[in-house]
């Protein structure tokens, strides 16, 4: 087989990503100490980075750099100074996750390449386009995906000329990508931000079945699925693993080269996978991928298994032999770790050195001599063991346009050239020496004269490409609430889920939005009378449909043709826009910035978007408003911790099924709780037709807002679906809607009839922010 299979290997640190591109991946993906999502790798440096491209290159390896986190308004202009910095680079890509960041690089940084993250959750044909329109040229498929799904999506990659990647090892998170709140409501440390505090490997109080760690799944790994995965047409094999070392990553990345290379030259599979047990892991499973879920995806032990394993095999039973099994593994660590240490010690990212020669005499021209000093990549590998061989050296004369003329005051000495030069010892070169030797004394040309040859130095420098000047973002512009009443007031809009609650409509004015499901019978038509029949309804559309039910939910957009419709998912909204209806886009959409709005609004003919909850009063008060553009915000609602495709029941109260099936999804609605050994209890509850999902004992009550922002925003939502309310007693709707919309007229009393109707409430977030 002659198959390009890419290998995207993670680098956390330096020397992860030496290791990485030592053991032979295809790329590399790593992080800046800012946005991105891994807080708690070590990351590198720009200076670091920039080091870590050029030694990658010689190797013929790529350089990925995460930006994968939702991004807040402030954030913007420090954040095109960086991209600036970027594009004048030989970065092959950026990996970004906020709608807003592709906005930005798509207008103003078009050379930078786009990989959609994780973050994104992508995991329907649907979202492929959406992406692709934004400015992604691959996409990262949800871990969610089963070998079906997975084909399906890179058949939609192919017929978008969008390339595919999965995640083929590494940790697991139990919740869906992008859509893990859990320690953001909890601690204020929001994963979107790169800083999950990892909830779902806490220990909890034993739950009914005993477990400890209920929300703890093993690593993934699909290192004996690669042929299907290969046979399904995905393009990049991902591990993850940023926050791993160097062994690990070469042990990973040396074991999926190995067996990825000799299946396309063999057609079989030759390692026995056996070196990834010999490094961290929780054990492994590809239950995701066989579309198989069920309770042996979780495991106890939220740390290394790997001694375990050791026991488990060589069948060690007295304390002696396990304490020889155990010593033996620790000795083999020690090796895997001196072993990689030595390959990689050699390999260096140090800046070029660059020497200036400056010469000239009276009535002649001013002469620049540039000398560089680097590895050439036909020596990397010949030479990577001895930095005094294989080293190319590259020298550009430069001459002035006037000659050189006595001069009064203002004389080009040594001083002045250091000042003019000193920019060149920078992220990329090291500046050795400014060699003056042959510069006669008291001579001039004009400064625009240095000028130019510093700019012709830099051009030739920068592989003949023009440097690129730091890009200033133009002000945006804030308009005003679009009405045509004149009543600037914030509207109310409700949003429930039980058909029977549509009775609710003939209490108040406000607008009502019904939740859809998550999951559907195949050819489902139900909710197409429905909605036909209750055109007062307002289509909400889900975070999550795959598949079948993304379909499902397709037909019903095609035949109902609503006039307007929320959705947190950006296939339906893609779709939408193809069938030329108004979309708003919900709360799920994780939207907190101004670029975000206009990449939707115009990417799209999106008519309005609810900001995220996560964001605070301050956060929301700097995002500018589109022309003709709606905002929303949700002030009563359950808090969403997690959602998750697999059963957060097995591990807590136990069930009867060994595995999930849809009819799982589609007849389950069981509700219970875990608590933590903090004392605090959250709520898992499953509504039929939906995810499984963890939510905050307290419900989001926001009155404040009001008072802050009512001019800002367009409407103020609250959620009388009952999700996430478990077996809790739940407040009167009919008074809910009426205390709200008392609440907008300015009735002060409001807040405290509120507080006792939802004793159990808080806005920390609204306080907090990201």
């Amino acid at each position: 087989m002659d198959q390009k299979i890419e290998l995207l290997a993670p680098g956390g640190d330096v020397e992860a990503i030496k290791a990485a591109i030592i053991a032979g991946a295809d790329a590399v993906y790593c992080g800046l100490d800012t946005f991105n999502a891994r807080n708690r790798a070590t990351n590198i440096s720009f200076d670091q980075l920039v080091g870590v491209i050029r030694l990658a290159h010689q190797y013929q390896c790529e350089i990925f750099l995460t930006l994968n986190v939702v991004i807040l308004e402030r954030e913007f202009a420090s954040l095109a100074k960086l991209l600036t910095k970027l594009a004048n680079t030989t970065l092959d890509g950026v990996i970004v996750q906020d709608i807003g960041m592709f906005y930005l690089l798509t207008k103003h940084f078009p050379t930078l390449d786009i990989h959609a993250s994780t973050q994104l959750t992508t995991h329907n044909v649907g979202q492929i386009p959406f992406l692709k329109k934004l400015g992604a040229s691959r996409v990262n498929l949800s871990r969610e995906l089963d070998l079906r799904e997975i084909t399906a999506m890179a058949a939609a990659g192919r017929a978008h000329d969008t390339l595919t990647e999965v995640f083929v090892h590494g940790s697991l998170c139990v919740a869906f990508s992008g859509l893990c709140y859990s320690t953001s409501a909890s601690v204020g440390n929001s994963g979107n931000r790169g800083r999950c505090s990892q909830a779902c490997r806490e220990e909890y109080q034993p739950t009914a079945t005993g477990n400890k760690f209920p929300l703890n799944i093993k690593d993934n790994s699909a290192f004996f699925d690669l042929p299907a995965l290969i046979e399904a047409g995905v393009h990049s094999f991902k591990i993850e693993g940023r926050i791993k070392g160097a062994s690990y990553v070469h042990t990973v990345v040396d074991s999926f080269r190995k067996q990825i290379d000799g299946f396309l030259k063999t057609g079989e599979l030759l390692e026995d996978g056996e070196r990834l047990y010999k490094v961290f892991n929780r054990d492994f499973s590809n239950a995701f991928l066989r579309g198989d879920l069920n309770q042996s995806m979780f495991i106890e032990n939220p740390r290394d298994n790997s001694k375990y394993h050791a026991v488990d095999k060589s069948n060690a039973i007295s304390i002696v032999q396990i304490q020889e099994v155990e010593q033996k593994l620790n000795d083999e660590k020690q090796l895997i770790n001196a072993s990689v240490d030595d390959k990689i010690k050699h390999l260096t990212i140090g800046k070029i050195p660059l020497t200036l020669a400056i010469s000239g005499k009276l009535d002649q021209p001013l002469t620049l001599t540039v000398t560089t000093k680097e590895l050439s990549q036909q020596q990397a590998f010949a030479d990577a063991k001895d930095s005094e061989k294989g080293l190319e050296v590259k020298s550009y004369t430069l001459n002035s346009q006037s000659h050189l003329v006595k001069s009064g005051k203002l004389s080009i000495d040594r001083e002045t050239l250091e000042k003019r030069f000193k920019s060149f010892n920078n992220a990329h070169f090291d500046l050795i020496e400014i060699i003056t030797d042959d510069l006669a004394a008291g001579l001039s040309i004009p400064f625009k004269e240095l000028t130019v040859l510093k700019n012709e130095a830099a051009f030739l420098l920068n592989n003949s490409k023009a440097v690129l000047p730091e890009v200033q973002l133009p002000k945006l512009a804030n308009h005003p609430k679009h009405t045509t009443t004149g009543d600037a007031k914030a509207e109310l809009s409700i949003l429930i889920c039980d058909e029977s609650d549509v009775e609710l409509a003939k209490l108040t004015s406000a607008d009502i939005y019904f939740k859809l499901p998550e999951a559907y019978k195949r050819g489902c038509t139900k909710y197409v009378g429905f909605l036909k029949e209750n055109p007062r309804l307002i289509p909400w559309f889900p975070s999550v449909l795959i598949g079948k039910d993304y379909d499902v939910a397709v037909n019903i957009l095609q035949q109902v043709k609503p006039a307007l419709i929320v959705t947190n998912n950006t296939g339906i909204a893609y779709e939408a826009n193809l069938l030329g209806i108004q979309w708003i886009a919900g709360p799920f959409l994780n939207t907190t910035n101004s670029y975000a709005l206009l990449a939707m609004q115009e990417g799209f003919d999106c008519k309005g978007a609810f900001i995220s909850n996560e964001i605070n009063r301050q956060q929301i008060r700097n995002i500018a408003r589109p022309e003709n553009f709606k905002l929303f915000y949700s002030i009563y609602h359950p808090i969403l911790l997690m959602a998750s495709r697999q059963c957060f029941f097995q591990q807590s109260v136990g069930c009867e099924k060994p595995r999930i099936d849809n009819g799982c999804m589609l007849s389950c609605d069981k509700s219970t709780s875990i608590t933590n050994l903090k004392g605090v209890s959250f709520a898992i509850d499953k509504q039929k037709a939906g995810y499984p999902s963890i939510y905050n004992q307290d419900q989001f009550l926001n009155t404040e807002i009001i008072e802050d922002l009512s001019d800002l925003f367009d409407g103020f939502m609250i959620d009388l679906t009952n999700i996430g309310s478990g077996d809790k007693e739940t407040p009167d709707k009919a008074l809910l809607i009426s205390q709200f919309e008392a609440l907008l007229k300015g009735n002060i009393n409001v807040p405290e009839t509120l507080n006792i109707m939802v004793p159990e409430s808080t806005n920390s977030q609204y306080h907090n922010g990201l």
